[in-house]
């Protein structure tokens, strides 16, 4: 999928003032308001709008985001969201504004906060919490890891310029986490005024895509290929599961589409998730004479109808 260009969404140049964002979101929110708007398209353009302001109105994220672009990540098979912001660290609360305020004014917040910091100066103050999303591979979830990280931390300077610096950590990714847990790592975050403590870092973690399985929960998904001759007499068959192959028994008759469970073998926990094996049939090639042949054989021999259920006239 193409890099999707937030600016470009707005109607905006990359320099635009963040008063820009804001004005260009309202006009464009107006204009393709489901409720409003006649256009065909009105509904995808006005959640494409709010995407695209969600991550502009705000100077981390956008900072952020304008730093993917400027390190070349927004080539083939990249688009935001999901997931382009994992790796970045973002300041806390503060920065959270509720569905009645004016979120368009969130630099005026960091000048604030970054005021306040300045005012409290002797006095202790605890540093701000952090947020960040981390990627992991499903296996670290089975069997848990340690793992060193490194976050890029959009920091206000001075000036108002926003620019990155790097924060490594290392990490224990505890066995049986699930995609969306945190993980708290204490003292970890800001650092506090006055000799304060620091704040602590939230780490949201979600799982990297995999080729072969799919997560909900602690439930995890494998689609099976069978051969014809599996599905209809059955068969034992291997099974990969991210702890390791396992045999399988495959009932007779199964069809496309059935679920066969593995009990306890999702993600562990109490109680650890099932892995589901999804069947799918697979078809041979009928690419020699003795494969057609076969397969001609196999149409005479049955008395089957696959669209017996589309209704009388379909055949």
């Amino acid at each position: 999928m193409a890099f999707k260009d937030y600016y470009e969404v707005l109607g905006l140049a990359a320099g635009a003032s963040q008063d820009d964002i804001k004005h260009a979101y309202r006009r464009l929110a107006r204009k393709y308001h489901p409720d409003v708007s006649t256009a065909s398209d009105a509904e995808a353009r006005f959640k494409e709008v709010g995407e695209a302001y969600a991550v502009l109105k705000d100077p981390e994220k956008r900072a952020a985001y304008d730093d993917v672009v400027a390190r070349g990540e927004s080539g083939p098979g990249f688009q935001p969201p999901p997931g382009w912001d994992a790796g970045f660290e973002f300041s806390g609360r503060d920065f959270d504004f509720g569905p009645g305020m004016d979120q368009g004014d969130l630099l005026d917040a960091l000048f604030r906060q970054q005021a306040r910091g300045g005012q409290r100066a002797g006095r202790p103050a605890q540093g701000q919490d952090h947020h960040a999303r981390v990627m992991i591979d499903l296996a670290d979830a089975y069997r848990g890891a340690q793992r060193s990280i490194s976050l890029r931390v959009p920091v206000l300077g001075p000036e108002g310029r926003v620019t990155m610096r790097e924060h490594k950590l290392d990490v224990s990714i505890p066995k049986g986490i699930r995609a969306g847990q945190h993980l708290r790592l204490a003292g970890q975050g800001a650092s506090g005024a006055g000799g304060g403590p620091a704040g602590d870092l939230y780490l949201e973690v979600n799982f990297n895509p995999d080729p072969l399985f799919r997560v909900d929960g602690r439930d995890v998904y494998l689609d099976l290929p069978l051969a014809p001759w599996e599905a209809a007499l059955g068969a034992s068959v291997t099974v990969p599961t991210p702890e390791g192959p396992v045999q399988l028994t495959i009932p007779p008759n199964s069809t496309a589409g059935r679920q066969l469970r593995l009990k306890g073998r999702g993600i562990p926990g109490s109680p650890p998730g099932n892995l589901y094996a999804i069947v799918k049939i697979a078809l041979p090639p009928a690419d020699s004479d003795a494969a057609r042949e076969a397969y001609r054989a196999m149409g005479k021999s049955f008395a089957f109808d696959p669209r017996k259920h589309l209704g009388a006239n379909v055949s």
